[in-house]
């Protein structure tokens, strides 16, 4: 591999740790943008793929960050280049996160057909604090493909009786939110 200095490095893929790759982009960044840390930082307590928005960028470049755990903090992109735009997360990303609302993109025909399955769903689905709007190339495909369990089975699985009945819990009265999934063609 080169690097932008002509310097050659070699590598070899059985070290597993330590290791960061990435390739570097340029990004524009502006007061207002919503960002994300694409690593952690460890020294600035943030963790990996945590959301913040620009409040201010001084004149030497560094960034004022307003994050949404409610700290504030400057950063120098020299010296922290994990940064990119944070308006949009895949669903394995933005787990843990909530959003108060979510547009999946759910690609039926994704040469990874393991990627798109019910765990992806549930995770994407469930960030959505008010609202989660569905959109895929092919509306019939869409259960199949989001149905598609990835679970592991182990050596001694459990019985399970399909005939128990679920007894509904009790009707629980006081404020609710209305949650809603739009699948799909938005005109």
């Amino acid at each position: 591999m080169q690097l932008q200095d002509g310097t050659e490095r070699t590598y070899d893929p059985r070290r597993r740790c330590g290791v960061s790759v990435f390739r570097e982009e340029i990004r524009r960044f502006s007061v207002g943008d919503r960002i994300q840390f694409t690593a952690p930082a460890n020294e600035l307590k943030i963790a990996n793929r945590e959301l913040g928005v620009i409040t201010d960028i001084n004149g030497v470049g560094r960034l004022n960050l307003k994050m949404d755990s409610g700290s504030s903090l400057q950063v120098d992109p020299s010296k922290h280049p994990h940064l990119d735009y944070g308006y949009a997360m895949t669903s394995h990303s933005s787990q843990g996160q909530t959003a108060d609302r979510v547009l999946i993109h759910v690609d039926t025909e994704l040469a990874a057909k393991d990627l798109p399955n019910n765990r992806m769903a549930y995770v994407s689905v469930s960030r959505g604090a008010f609202d989660a709007r569905l959109f895929t190339n092919d509306r019939d495909k869409l259960p199949t493909t989001l149905g598609h369990d990835v679970s592991k089975q182990t050596a001694h699985a459990f019985h399970t009786n399909t005939e128990q009945t679920i007894t509904p819990q009790r009707e629980i009265s006081g404020p609710q939110q209305e949650h809603r999934l739009g699948l799909g063609i938005s005109i």
